[in-house]
């Protein structure tokens, strides 16, 4: 492909995509911040090729989210991978990252600071992830996140699907109408199991990279208190986002089952936030500190 061609087409995705190309820069920041560059970067590309690979195997043998097309009605203006969308499987990385973020943020004690914030903003209170090698790697916090991706996907594909009465168009279908407002529950089973993937590969990333995050050479939000907050903001972010147009097209029986799935998890998971606060204790702040020394 021509370079002018190609720079052609990722300009159209960028500009058919733009609320995707922001989310996706969203995460590149926060990952960065949270858990450095390097880790943003590779996971970028390892999270794409996982995501990818689940589409055009599911595309073309059903496996892992059930027989699916895409109408590839702009492949002449935006890039497209072997006939799956570029912007598609990247916001997989996102969702993912926002997810595991999510997950971590409920399995770490938190501890609350008074004082300055960083940069000399007078800030009421500071906010720390007292987080761990164990913690980042453990298994429930992988399973926590894939169960935490697969509810990001239960509001975004049935809206995702009416793509035809919003600005995303009609770009995919299933060749059978599912159970789920047109989506089969097998959809639901395949990002379970792409999504416990993704987060492990990130994990088997983090880890890999080891010691690395804690010399100060690769993470750009050392001392910063807010760096973990930006991957739950995500999700969040994208939730309202793909409610808000689910309101706009007038599916409010879809509204209303989303509400239904993540009102409860929310309250849920402010409960459980608020309670890892109580969590930080001397032996926390020791376990965090021989892990990441200088995080604060």
């Amino acid at each position: 492909m021509p370079v002018g061609h190609f720079i052609n087409l990722l300009l159209g995705t960028i500009a058919l995509r733009p609320y995707v190309f922001l989310f996706f820069l969203t995460y590149l920041f926060g990952c960065s911040m949270q858990f450095g560059c390097k880790r943003a970067l590779l996971f970028s590309v390892a999270g794409y090729l996982i995501a990818w690979g689940s589409e055009v195997s599911s595309i073309h043998n059903g496996f892992p989210y059930g027989a699916y097309y895409y109408i590839q009605s702009t492949a002449g203006r935006e890039l497209w991978i072997k006939g799956v969308p570029l912007m598609d499987s990247a916001s997989y990385v996102f969702l993912a990252y926002a997810s595991y973020s999510t997950a971590l943020l409920a399995f770490s004690p938190r501890l609350r600071m008074r004082g300055q914030g960083r940069f000399d903003l007078p800030l009421p209170g500071r906010s720390f992830l007292l987080d761990t090698w164990e913690t980042r790697a453990q298994a429930s916090t992988r399973a926590l996140a894939a169960l935490l991706f697969v509810c990001l996907d239960i509001v975004i594909d049935p809206v995702a699907l009416r793509g035809d009465r919003w600005f995303l168009g009609k770009i995919y279908g299933y060749r059978s109408a599912g159970a789920y407002f047109g989506v089969p529950l097998s959809n639901f089973i395949g990002w379970a199991v792409v999504g416990y993937l993704m987060v492990w590969a990130f994990q088997v990333i983090d880890r890999g990279l080891g010691r690395s995050f804690t010399m100060g050479r690769d993470r750009y939000g050392r001392g910063v208190p807010w760096r973990f907050a930006i991957g739950p903001a995500l999700y969040v972010s994208v939730v309202l986002f793909n409610m808000a147009v689910t309101f706009h097209i007038g599916q409010d029986n879809i509204v209303l089952a989303d509400a239904f799935i993540m009102a409860p998890l929310a309250a849920l998971f402010l409960l459980v936030t608020r309670l890892q606060i109580k969590n930080a204790s001397e032996a926390a702040i020791k376990r965090h500190l021989e892990d990441f020394p200088g995080s604060f």
